[in-house]
């Protein structure tokens, strides 16, 4: 009997990335065969970063690459994350949907048996469904921020999300300071907004 196959794939940021590894570790060290799953432009950071002989070693524990979608660029940053929300969703199926069958016609390799995808790459959900692969969801953020996720339709129906709210008025308002005088921290509201 081979061992369960387990694909993970995070959403492309160093936020998603690094929760989503130490799970497929977990998953490993409890004798899983793991294929971990970044995007290309992703891959080559870590290849750069690392060195190229840095994701060989473990017969069971590889790492493979699909496209983002976006025209490749040539820094070392996180990419533009609207950008990539937006082209992930609406470009990614096709090629996660080829690299499932890439792997389950390997040979040396345990056909897949399930999937844990970040929250935010719901895309495998349909090449899951189609392959008849379980599939789990992982929110990668923290336990506040899947709170916010969870909430914000509400705060938009009740008409508080999105804040509307000029921040310079704010900050020149005296009530705005603590009891400290120090000035409180308007970047959560500034990036909601």
């Amino acid at each position: 009997m081979s061992k369960p196959h387990v694909v993970c794939i995070p959403y492309p940021a160093q936020g998603h990335i690094k929760p989503m590894l130490n799970v497929a570790k977990l998953l490993h060290s409890k004798g899983f065969h793991i294929t971990f799953v970044n995007t290309e432009y992703n891959h080559k950071r870590l290849l750069k970063s690392r060195g190229p002989g840095s994701l060989e070693g473990l017969p069971d524990f590889g790492f493979e690459t699909i496209p983002d979608g976006l025209p490749p660029v040539d820094c070392n940053a996180t990419q533009d994350i609207p950008s990539l929300c937006e082209s992930t969703s609406k470009t990614c199926l096709a090629p996660f949907r080829n690299l499932l069958s890439k792997l389950n016609s390997s040979i040396g390799i345990p056909p897949v048996t399930g999937i844990v995808t970040d929250g935010v790459m719901s895309f495998t959900l349909e090449a899951a469904e189609e392959l008849g692969i379980p599939n789990v969801l992982f929110w990668t953020m923290s336990a506040c921020g899947f709170l916010g996720y969870v909430h914000y339709a509400n705060l938009i129906n009740k008409g508080l999300a999105p804040l509307k709210v000029n921040l310079e008025s704010l900050r020149a308002d005296q009530s705005v300071f603590g009891s400290s005088g120090k000035e409180l921290d308007y970047s959560i509201v500034a990036s909601a907004a």
